[in-house]
């Protein structure tokens, strides 16, 4: 199944076309390193991973050999909860496109990011995702093709609603497209060559918990410029095993899928081409998630004018239109 949905929504980008910058030379990978990235688990088929840049940690905070030392006395408990408290030093987004994302995709054409915005914000994009479901603003999502003997619900189980980020009650939806605009505007010129100067809408949705999920697609598989695909997860303690709605990659080429749950604040970036073919597994328990698509320039132009082109050729000529020039 090679159908994703209706063209979606575009919407403005907060600068113009990035430009083509010289392809910047990929980082050495550890060899032997684990494969495992918040998540993405692609086997013994990788051979090493770009390491994710570390979160500055408080002094006093426990290392990587492991947790903090437990307080003794009075003093150090309320020092370790004002600690705990305050907000989270994150990882700068330029040092973060640069060091892990870049590379990801370059070298596997998936990328996992968990923490990506941290608790508060990401609570209130949970809100804002919950709040549309009860005002009733999600409609099924729909396809753009294929046999129309064959129902949408029984190919997709979703259900779907399109955001620009400045309606009332979805600013924190807002911030989170900002965030990711800006992480992709670091990654200009250096990803696989493209020229990335627009998205779509952000398309919030919601499986309901009622079994369904999303048959095997890609993404982008006619070149409508739709180049890199970002998702983000709203569901708190999600149990794969229990609640299933497993996002599973099938990276072109290589024998091992990619299993992704879709857990609370973990963001999800993939090239949108065949590169990439993807289903859900069937959820039970109510999933959300919010997609953004962004396009390559000239992928995009090439659409267009195809689309014109057949549309006009559909619509034949306006009465009255000379078709062979001047008599």
């Amino acid at each position: 199944m090679e159908d994703s949905g209706p063209a979606p929504p575009v919407a403005g980008f907060p600068r113009p076309s990035m430009g083509r910058e010289s392809q910047a030379k990929e980082g050495r990978l550890r060899e032997g390193e684990g494969a495992a990235v918040g998540g993405l688990l692609l086997l013994a088929a990788l051979h090493g991973r770009p390491r994710e840049p570390k979160r500055h940690r408080p002094e006093g905070e426990g290392g990587e050999g492991g947790p903090a030392k437990r307080p003794h006395s009075r003093q150090q408990q309320q020092q370790q909860q004002q600690r705990e408290a305050a907000p989270e030093r994150r990882v700068p987004v330029g040092r973060l496109a640069r060091d892990y994302v870049v590379p990801c995709l370059n070298c596997y054409g998936i990328c996992v990011k968990d923490a990506f915005l941290g608790e508060p914000l990401g609570a209130r994009i949970l809100g804002e995702a919950e709040a549309l479901n009860r005002g009733g603003k999600f409609r099924d999502g729909q396809l753009v093709s294929g046999p129309r003997t064959v129902p949408a619900r029984s190919i997709r189980g979703d259900q779907i609603a399109w955001v620009e980020g400045r309606e009332p009650g979805c600013q924190a939806i807002g911030a989170l497209m900002a965030r990711v605009d800006e992480l992709i505007l670091h990654c200009a010129g250096k990803l696989g060559g493209y020229d990335i100067n627009g998205r779509t809408k952000a398309m919030v949705a919601c499986y309901p918990g009622n079994g369904m999920g999303y048959v095997r697609h890609v993404d982008n598989p006619h070149g409508d410029g739709r180049c890199v695909t970002c998702i983000y997860y709203l569901n708190r303690q999600w149990d794969s095993k229990v609640h299933g709605g497993i996002l599973q990659i099938y990276p072109e080429g290589r024998s091992v899928v990619a299993n992704i749950e879709p857990i609370f604040d973990r963001l999800l970036i993939f090239w949108s081409d065949r590169r990439n073919p993807h289903e859900v597994k069937p959820a039970y328990a109510t999933r959300y998630a919010i997609t953004v698509w962004y396009f390559d320039a000239k992928e995009r132009a090439e659409a267009r004018g195809k689309h014109q082109l057949a549309s006009a050729q559909k619509e034949g000529p306006s009465p009255g239109t000379q078709t062979h020039g001047p008599t």
